[in-house]
């Protein structure tokens, strides 16, 4: 059912709302591994994050998004990476952060309510599902391959 009511509102939203900004974390551990998650409402392995909320800043909103989806308490703050528009719907907007400083004390349950699976890959070995979008941000994030503008 929340699959169900996800996906509706993700259709309304374009309608209903102005530009929707979110923010997604590419997040290092000490062996250079990438954390991924696996959502429960649509297919894929993506970097963790979501929608910044009315009187959130960008980076309040991906400091929330890490503790819900993976329980990453951010060190120092992470660098801002890039700023992206999603060309299939074009009032998103997302803005990629990456962070090499930071703990996980206390790891969610999974699967729960949002998120499926999560873990940490190493970026030459990804999930075989993992989004083209996640693909190219790794890739312009570690092998300096041209940045786009567009998701």
């Amino acid at each position: 059912m929340y699959s169900f009511l996800a996906r509706l509102g993700g259709l309304a939203a374009p309608v209903l709302r102005g530009m929707t900004l979110g923010v997604r974390g590419a997040c290092f551990d000490a062996d250079g591994r990438v954390f991924l998650v696996r959502h429960s409402y649509t297919p894929g392995w993506y970097l963790p994050g979501g929608g910044v909320e009315r009187g959130e800043s960008a980076a309040e909103a991906l400091a929330r998004e890490l503790r819900e989806e993976g329980g990453i308490i951010l060190g120092a703050s992470p660098s801002l990476f890039g700023i992206y528009v999603n060309p299939k719907r074009r009032r998103d907007h997302v803005v990629v952060f990456v962070s090499y400083d930071f703990d996980r004390p206390a790891p969610p349950a999974y699967p729960n309510r949002e998120i499926a699976e999560a873990g940490f890959f190493d970026p030459g070995a990804l999930p075989e599902a993992t989004t083209p979008a996640t693909r190219r941000r790794l890739g312009e994030i570690l092998d300096r391959v041209p940045a786009s503008a567009h998701w």
